[in-house]
């Protein structure tokens, strides 16, 4: 518990005094935001804001996650090394496409394909690791088993062990790959990813402490939780929490930074690596509700142009865009969908917990 308190201490402190620094930093090497010319005409004057700012909070969560370990003097878990691979990979990824940016000046980094295939090769090389490093008890990292408040039945190895471990493998790609565009199309408005990823993250430490309070390691039970380094996960999600909670400060509106896509790509995998490590695979789709309104507003605009030959749905994709040319004030934008991602994330805190009452 001390070191959950620490590591998020530490964090929050890390961005709220050091990114003014970060910003002067990123002015001088020229990251600024491009802004698309189609998009909403108040966000014309955003132009040249400094980017990249997902640096920031990735960076001060690791360095205070491995503060507060060295200050209480335990190591880190497997889990937590595989979660930051994770969020420094797909971090990387989102790095290389801002950099292209703002070097091009153009909205246009990497190209589709080269993202994705960055995205898999960090998701096949967090999958392939994951099933590896088995604990005294026999548990590993992350399960071959489709999960929802736990794991269920069917396990991919069922399949056969080749086949077994490519099905699996897949099915990480797909969570990383959802989970990591979701957040970096919602990243629109000034704050509304960093604030919604607080409410997501700050779940999943909740989750952690309590599957960490219900181990089966710990007390043999029906309900019991049989999960690898859940203390340990609490405290890595607390760490992001802080780094977030400061940095949403100098991204707040009028944002003096943006996180880019170095930080909607990497809060994107910490998102997936925490419903993958925790044995929630399939509840991310309820507690990312937001995420996935906002990415589904994408598909459903492009398909319905596709089909109807130009027509639109939305006014712009995704969602956001449409209320603001509704002329909803951006801040009223932001501050509505927090409450929608709150929501969501409630729910699906109420239904684990649901579920956990039902199996005892």
């Amino acid at each position: 518990m001390i070191a959950l308190l620490i590591a998020g201490a530490l964090a929050l402190a890390y961005t709220l005094l050091l990114t003014p620094l970060f910003i002067r930093g990123f002015r001088r090497l020229h990251w600024g935001q491009f802004i698309r010319e189609d998009g909403p005409q108040s966000h014309h004057a955003k132009r040249g804001t400094p980017t990249m700012g997902g640096l920031i909070f990735i960076s001060g969560a690791v360095l205070a996650y491995f503060a507060a370990r060295l200050l209480t003097g335990t190591q880190p878990s497997a889990s937590v090394m595989l979660a930051i691979l994770m969020t420094v990979g797909l971090g990387a990824v989102g790095f290389i496409d801002d950099f292209l940016k703002t070097r091009k000046q153009q909205s246009l980094g990497l190209g589709g394909w080269a993202k994705i295939a960055g995205q898999v090769a960090v998701a096949v090389a967090f999958g392939l690791l994951a099933i590896q490093f088995a604990n005294e008890h026999g548990l590993t990292p992350a399960s071959t088993h489709i999960s929802l408040f736990r794991d269920l039945s069917f396990d991919f190895l069922s399949l056969g062990a080749v086949l077994g471990v490519i099905a699996f493998l897949l099915w990480i790609i797909v969570i990383v790959t959802a989970a990591s565009n979701s957040v970096n199309v919602t990243d629109g408005l000034d704050g509304l990813a960093a604030g919604a990823s607080i409410l997501v993250i700050g779940a999943y430490a909740l989750i952690s402490f309590w599957q960490f309070s219900q181990l089966c390691t710990r007390q043999l039970e029906s309900g019991c939780y049989e999960v690898r380094d859940p203390l340990d996960m609490a405290v890595f999600a607390a760490a992001l929490v802080g780094g977030l909670i400061g940095f949403l400060w100098w991204n707040t509106n009028p944002a003096h930074i943006y996180m880019g896509d170095t930080g909607s790509l990497g809060l994107g995998g910490a998102i997936a690596a925490f419903a993958i490590l925790t044995q929630t695979e399939l509840l991310l789709v309820l507690m990312g509700g937001l995420f996935v309104i906002e990415s589904g507003s994408v598909i459903v605009q492009r398909a319905y142009f596709k089909v109807t030959k130009g027509k639109r749905i939305f006014r712009m994709s995704p969602i956001h865009h449409h209320f603001e040319l509704k002329g909803w004030a951006e801040t009223t934008v932001v501050v509505r969908f927090w409450i929608i991602a709150g929501l969501f994330v409630l729910a699906a805190i109420g239904a684990l917990y649901a579920e956990w009452t039902l199996a005892l």
